[in-house]
């Protein structure tokens, strides 16, 4: 398969997942990912041994894997001024330049749009930072949990008024997985434009930002109706028969949103075989349909509190309306619509260690996007010196032995 991005070299100085995630999907579009990371100890990613409950010591580094698949490492000291000057050549030879430092952090390394320029004029400078490049916290850091989910909005549009607990987000760099999307299509449309007339161009997006972008449809109705969103129980405020979240015979849930409860409620009533109700007076129009809603529900509750999900699966199979059982990030990988799209892959670790992951959510040309795994701290050192810069291994000893590669 020929990826969409065949042919562009990304130019990645950046840890953890938010920013590396982004020329990940790049990667997995056919761009060439040169991932520098401190000389020492690697992408700071690599020495994290937890994320939530969820042990990550193991043979398979997951956010790791996610995160950097498909790339290729080099060890390099960018405070060292041989290393700068091996960073330098790599930018030159490049179309994106892609960091997440803060603005004060990218001076003081000396990669500022105007220092990688005066390398490469034509590239694309690309940053990912947690709170945006201005304001009095432009050069805080900031992880997902911060800056996505707990200061746009997110966290308390999720949280129950009778709830004492804040929801976290639902996964390990959930925020920072949409973050990397928004980066990736920020650089794609970047590239479009420097194709059709020679400019290049520069972008920044923040975490902040895009947890904002998220809530947007939110923000919007708080602005106009004058108060914050808070999600609601509207198990007292029935109106729509076929809105809802059900559970089934053996403690599982399947949730239906049918927001045309109408123009569903007659098929449902054939599929679960309650024909009777379909000419009943209660329900044939929208007006009354609405005016009996609770009765209309307990039909509903009751069809599905009497079976097992698989049996309710198997009985709404054919029913046209909106509906779908509630799965866990376990089941879904054998999901049979997951599993018929591609949308996880196999592969394996430098270990060969086995392992899945999921696939970049667009398809091009009616096929899912290869998935790579992510490198060894420094595998691809000597190949991107020699191969990529030409240097020869009396020149790639010394800079080992100044201490500017690993």
């Amino acid at each position: 398969m020929n990826g969409v991005m065949d042919g562009i070299r990304i130019l990645e100085v950046a840890d953890h997942t938010f920013v590396p995630a982004a020329s990940a999907i790049l990667s997995d579009w056919g761009a060439d990912v040169i991932k520098i990371e401190h000389a020492v100890r690697g992408d700071a990613a690599r020495g994290l041994g937890q994320s939530g409950a969820v042990d990550l010591s193991g043979d398979v580094h997951a956010i790791m894997e996610h995160a950097n698949r498909g790339k290729r490492s080099l060890g390099l000291d960018l405070q060292n001024d041989d290393g700068l000057a091996v960073l330098h050549k790599l930018i030159a030879i490049s179309d994106v330049f892609l960091v997440n430092k803060p603005p004060a952090v990218r001076e003081r390394l000396r990669i500022t749009e105007d220092d990688v320029r005066v390398h490469n004029p034509s590239i694309v400078y690309a940053a990912g930072t947690a709170w945006g490049p201005r304001g009095p916290e432009g050069n805080r850091g900031g992880y997902d949990m911060t800056s996505f989910w707990c200061r746009s909005g997110a966290a308390m549009g999720a949280w129950y008024v009778d709830d004492e607990r804040m929801p976290s987000q639902p996964g390990p760099a959930f925020g920072d997985s949409m973050g990397a999307m928004t980066i990736a299509g920020g650089i794609s449309a970047a590239l479009l434009k420097r194709e059709r007339t020679g400019e290049a161009q520069s972008l920044e997006v923040s975490l902040l930002g895009t947890g904002m972008w998220a809530m947007a449809s939110g923000i919007a109705m708080s602005h106009v109706n004058g108060s914050a969103w808070r999600p609601f129980d509207m198990a007292g405020m029935v109106f729509n028969p076929l809105l809802g979240t059900f559970p089934t015979a053996d403690g599982r849930m399947i949730n239906i949103t049918c927001l045309q409860p109408l123009k569903y409620w007659q098929e449902f009533c054939r599929v679960i075989g309650r024909e009777e109700l379909i000419d009943d007076e209660r329900f044939a129009t929208h007006e009354t349909l609405t005016a009996n809603a609770t009765e209309a529900k307990a039909v509903v509750d009751e069809f599905i509190a009497a079976r097992t999900l698989d049996e309710v699966r198997r009985d709404l199979a054919d029913f046209d309306g909106q509906w779908t059982p509630v799965l866990d990030s376990l089941e879904i990988i054998d999901d049979p619509q997951a599993v018929a799209n591609d949308y996880v892959q196999d592969l394996e670790n430098e270990a060969g260690v086995p392992f899945k992951l999921v696939t970049t959510p667009v398809e091009f040309n009616g096929e899912a996007s290869p998935v790579g795994r992510a490198p060894g701290f420094n595998e691809h050192g000597d190949e991107i010196l020699t191969g990529d810069l030409g240097l020869t291994m009396d020149e790639i000893i010394e800079l080992k032995v100044k201490g500017a590669v690993t």
